[in-house]
């Protein structure tokens, strides 16, 4: 008998969002996690977030949709911008969970993850470094030790992407 395994997902959810966005559809997050649990055996997820007063409703979706959300503060700058960088949040909890898991899938398209991905795969922790938007990423995550570790999720809009609900229409009488 197979040993189920037991990895553990880290997410850049700002770079996720964005990537898939450019790409031209929105990420249903339930059903990715489903992907994640069914294609890298991820038991545990988390998604690094920058928290925004006001986005309950949205951290509650993504917490019921089986995802363990690491808040970030965010700043608000005067010309209404927000920042959050969540880059050190996701590294520092990949490693307090190192002995927890046996692969991580890191999700990101952004270099400044190039340590950790390299530390992951010297340690032979890394399961797949999961590209958002196989056409745009930085180039610090194209070097040769880690190309065999690359997937990315451009062909999953038919799995993944969000699907507009459909209104039903209501009965000759008027009701549904």
């Amino acid at each position: 008998m197979q040993k189920k395994e037991n990895n553990y997902a880290f997410i850049d959810s700002q770079n996720l969002n964005l990537s898939i966005r450019e790409l031209g559809w929105k990420l249903d997050f339930a059903r990715f996690r489903v992907y994640l649990k069914e294609k890298y055996g991820v038991s545990m997820a988390y998604l690094v977030i920058g928290y925004i007063k006001g986005n309950t409703s949205l951290y509650k979706y993504l917490q019921e949709s089986g995802f363990i959300c690491v808040f970030k503060p965010t700043l608000e700058y005067k010309d209404g911008t927000t920042k959050g960088n969540c880059d050190a949040e996701l590294v520092l909890q990949a490693m307090i969970d190192y002995k927890n898991y046996d692969k991580a899938v890191i999700v990101t398209g952004d270099g400044d993850f190039n340590c950790l991905v390299n530390y992951l795969i010297e340690k032979e922790k890394l399961k797949v470094l999961l590209i958002p938007n196989r056409f745009k990423f930085s180039a610090l995550l194209k070097f040769k030790n880690i190309k065999s570790f690359l997937a990315y999720m451009n062909d999953l809009k038919e799995k993944l992407a969000l699907r507009a609900l459909k209104k039903k229409r209501p009965y000759k009488d008027g009701t549904l």
